[in-house]
This record gives structure tokens, C-alpha cells and sequence, in this order.
């Protein structure tokens, strides 16, 4: 199957009224491991490449880049590449300029550590840099918690200043602040559904979730109803991706080969986005 477009499959989303769900990438097998789960699942998905993921492979964002591009090319379900959470400007801009020979058809813009009107300025800037290339563009409003630490977790997105932001930015969907929160490794996290449906309502623009591994899936679900059409998780795969690790790591002290220990760890991948895409997706 050939490369799918992340606008596309988040356009595929807003029609079924449903949601396309959304998968950060570390290593390679991340990302063999997710195309796996999506397979198993037979649903769509979109492989993310964050800027944290960039900067762990000494900033260069090429070779883990296009790697994700060879294994979601392969898949056996429509999957797509996304930069997610592009703070600095330089690999922005690098990414608006090398996205497609790279395979990547979306970009998150990060600066909601900005003030409001600096937000809105750099934005604007990269939406319109990014429409030039075709590109889809995410952007977020009302920092979502748990981010390096940096945001607290009770900050809500407000609908009138996220019409005004979208309408001012030409942004082509908005990551909201509705009650998750980054790295969360147990699913405890409440929602503001109301919120979600008030913002769903207001904005001419799908939402994203971000920090969805911290949901139970039922509230997931009931996210969905309500207007979230994007649900990125990242958590939930390495907690299994560690525990495999850890756990032949603990049985066997002599293993020198990583392939012994990898293996597992792509697997519990593997389940985790087949059980997670199975529950929240199918009927």
C-alpha cells in the first residue's frame, strides 16, 4: 500500500465522525511494532516523529524519519508520517522543506509555551509555510499538561480564543486542553467533555487529543462522540516496550544480542496499538 496522507486520513475521520489515531515513534521498532498493531486491527494510523524523538538521535531527523516512511509505504492499512510537537523554528522550517521527499504530510507546531500573540505570529508563519508544501498543520492551544513538566495539568482551552486562534493562524486542526496530560502511565485522567463538545461545536477545525494513554479507554470513546477526531498515545507503548525489556533483561544477565530483548518489545507494541485501536475503534 502506498503512503498515506495524514489530512486525508483526519478528513476520513471528520466524515465517519470517528477518530484516526496517532502513534509516537522512538526507534525503528516503534515503528514496526505500530504498523503491526494497526494491521492486526485493520485500521488506518499515523506514525509521529517528535522533536524530543529528533534531538535523542543527535537532531537529525533524516534516517528515523525516513525509516518510518519505509515501514508505513509497506503497511497493509493506510499509514501516514507526522512530525508532532516542533518547538524550535529552525527544524520547523526544515521540516516544511524536506517534508515530502521524506514522506512526512503533517507538522505540529508547538508554541504554546509562547505568549498568545507570539503563538498566533509563529503559527501563522508555519501554516502558511506548510500550506505552500501541502502540508497539514496541527497546532495547540491552552498548554496540555504534563509536557517536560513545564504546564499544569488544570489549564483549559477557551472556544472563543480558540476561534479567534484558528481563525488567525489558518491552522488545520487544533490540539486542545480538555483534562489529559502528557506521560502518564496509568489511565486516570478525567475528561472535560462538555469542553470538547463546546469546542467541537465552535471551531471549524478537527481536535486533536493529546496524553491519551492517561484516558480509560470508555472516556476515550465518549471523546469521540464528542468531537475529538485525533488521539495521539505515546506512554502506553513504551511502558510495555520497557516492561519486555526489563523482563528478559531479568532473566537472562548474559544476553549480549539486543535482538533477543528488541523482539518482545516491538511485540508488546505491537498488542498495545491492536488492543487500544480494536477498543476505541471498532463497534
Amino acid at each position: 500500500m502506498t503512503l498515506a496522507a495524514t489530512g486525508s486520513l483526519v478528513a476520513d475521520a471528520v466524515r465517519a465522525q470517528g477518530a484516526v489515531l496517532a502513534f509516537n515513534v522512538i526507534t525503528l521498532e516503534h515503528a514496526e511494532g505500530i504498523v503491526l498493531g494497526l494491521e492486526a486491527a485493520g485500521l488506518p494510523g499515523i506514525l509521529q516523529v517528535s522533536e524530543n524523538a529528533v534531538n535523542f538521535h543527535g537532531g537529525r531527523m533524516a534516517p528515523l524519519v525516513a525509516g518510518c516512511r519505509e515501514v508505513a509505504a509497506s503497511a497493509g492499512v493506510p499509514v501516514s508520517v507526522h512530525l508532532d510537537h516542533v518547538q524550535d523554528l529552525e527544524l520547523a522550517r526544515s521540516v516544511v522543506a524536506n517534508a515530502w521527499p521524506l514522506g512526512v504530510s503533517s507538522l505540529m507546531v508547538d508554541a504554546a509555551h509562547l505568549d498568545y500573540e507570539d503563538n498566533v505570529a509563529t503559527t501563522a508563519e508555519l501554516a502558511a509555510a506548510g500550506h505552500r508544501t501541502s502540508l497539514w498543520v496541527e497546532a495547540e492551544l491552552g498548554a496540555i499538561g504534563g509536557k517536560d513538566g513545564a504546564h499544569a495539568p488544570g489549564v483549559r482551552t477557551d472556544p472563543d480564543e480558540a476561534a479567534s486562534f484558528v481563525a488567525r493562524t489558518g491552522v488545520d486542526g487544533l490540539a486542545v486542553a480538555v483534562g489529559s496530560s502528557h506521560a502518564m502511565t496509568s489511565a486516570t485522567a478525567q475528561l472535560d467533555l462538555d469542553l470538547v463538545a463546546r469546542l467541537a461545536e465552535r471551531l471549524p477545525v478537527p481536535l486533536v487529543l493529546h496524553g491519551s494513554s492517561g484516558v480509560p479507554v470508555p472516556t476515550l470513546r465518549a471523546a469521540v462522540a464528542a468531537g475529538i477526531r485525533k488521539v495521539n498515545v505515546g506512554t502506553a507503548l513504551n511502558v510495555g516496550y520497557t516492561a519486555e525489556v526489563r523482563q528478559y533483561l531479568a532473566a537472562d544477565g548474559a544476553v549480549t544480542d539486543p535482538r533477543k530483548y528488541l523482539a518482545p518489545a516491538r511485540n508488546a507494541v505491537r498488542d498495545v496499538v491492536d488492543r487500544l485501536s480494536t477498543d476505541l475503534l471498532h463497534t
